[in-house]
């Protein structure tokens, strides 16, 4: 992010605490509660905007070196991404040409070719077949048409993008928008070093879930003992790119800024700064890295989402971490997960890859997705008809405005 824009947000940020105000959407909207639970909606979401749409599947980290790959199964289809030999990103249906069993069986690793365990067809990690046992009991294969199917790949920004169909027409500059792309590219992302995973399976639906992360309204009642110890709350820098977004909430350490010039203001760890990636993205930027939540439906149960957290550090904090280990063998000076929420503690210590996710197990899996099966189990009831959204709610309108428009659906119900 360049300084004059994180600038302009922190002093944004900064009336907002001032003069005791939010961010205002300009209206109420309300979404019937049947959004969460409707069936026929659930499978057309599925179809639309997890089959026929292009998905985030990570950082460029995920992918450290020439060889690397990893397997996700979670809009659907079964797919392999890899950093071939060439270093390129490239992405394949995991399944052999020969019979469709997988052909690479573990969730990551480095691998230079797969062997498919069923009949020991081998793929090269560029996904060329390169052999086909007992050809001559088998007959006569072309080679150059039947390596592995594969699918659109991008790598822009640091990030990895694929389309589910290998036909589709994959433009990431048109699905960010040009400046929503520059900035991701000011974060040198491509840097971060995955460090930790969390996966967060609960009874809520995935709408549900992203709704967690749509306003800051909660901060002080609901995490007024985890999150809230860090952060203001009902403070909100807001900007739409299109269907995704961007926002940013002050974290107490905000004050500090008001005796420093303007040239030494960054925007963390005064802040969070978290941009949403159309349709089910969240990912937030710390003073550490990055955490990346990919979030999920469950095709047959509308009441069910699962969420992958991905936890990244910059390469400054990977250094502090591994020297800080070095150095202290009784890791005295290494943030404890359990010390996220102690304002000295968390900024005098060094960051560790379990902290780095800490609040997503602590604060959104324990607090936020537990109002979120609440809510669930409410709407699930049919009593409650509509759910409203505030004024100082805007993200949340954006997020159901967004995958309405994009499912032809009618707009959100403007209340005042």
């Amino acid at each position: 992010m360049k300084h004059e824009t994180s600038v302009r947000i922190l002093k944004e940020l900064l009336d907002q605490l001032d003069e005791n105000r939010n961010v205002d959407a300009g209206a109420q909207y309300r979404l019937p509660t049947s959004d969460y639970v409707c069936g026929d909606l659930a499978a057309q979401e599925w179809a639309t905007l997890f089959q026929e749409y292009p998905q985030v599947i990570g950082l460029s980290g995920d992918l450290p070196e020439n060889g690397s790959f990893f397997t996700i199964d979670d809009f659907g289809i079964p797919v392999l991404a890899t950093r071939s030999n060439d270093g390129q990103f490239r992405a394949f249906l995991n399944a052999c040409r020969h019979r469709g069993a997988r052909v690479a069986q573990e969730s990551k690793g480095k691998a230079g070719r797969f062997t498919c365990p069923f009949h020991s067809w081998t793929f090269a990690n560029d996904g060329k077949l390169l052999a086909v046992p007992d050809a001559d009991h088998f007959g006569p294969v072309d080679k150059a048409c039947m390596g592995l199917v594969e699918l659109p790949a991008a790598e822009k920004a640091g990030i990895l993008f694929v389309h589910p169909k290998p036909d589709a027409k994959l433009d990431v500059e048109a699905l960010l928008g040009l400046e929503l792309l520059e900035e991701l590219e000011d974060w040198t992302f491509a840097d971060y070093i995955h460090v930790a995973d969390l996966e967060i399976d609960m009874n809520l639906n995935w709408k549900l879930a992203n709704d967690t992360f749509g306003e800051t309204y909660h901060f002080p009642k609901l995490h007024k003992n985890t999150l809230g110890q860090l952060y203001y709350g009902n403070n909100l820098s807001y900007e739409e790119f299109g269907r995704n977004h961007r926002f940013v909430t002050a974290s107490k350490l905000i004050d500090d800024l008001r005796e420093l010039p303007e040239e030494e203001w960054t925007i963390t760890p005064a802040t969070f700064v978290l941009y949403y990636l159309f349709p089910n993205i969240q990912a937030v930027r710390n003073s550490n890295g990055l955490n990346m939540a990919r979030i999920y439906p469950d095709p047959k149960n509308p009441g069910r989402s699962i969420t992958r957290v991905s936890g990244y550090f910059t390469p400054e904090a990977m250094a502090a971490y591994e020297a800080e280990k070095a150095a202290n063998p009784d890791n005295s000076n290494l943030l404890k997960a359990e010390d996220l929420y102690s304002r000295d503690a968390s900024s005098s210590k060094i960051c560790t890859p379990e902290s780095q996710v800490e609040a997503f197990s602590s604060t959104v899996s324990a607090e936020d997705y537990v109002m979120g099966e609440h809510q669930q189990f409410t709407a699930t009831s049919g009593l409650l008809k509509h759910s409203l959204f505030g004024h100082n709610e805007a993200p949340i309108h954006h997020f159901h405005s967004s995958f309405r428009e994009a499912l032809g659906r009618a707009p959100l119900e403007r209340v005042s």
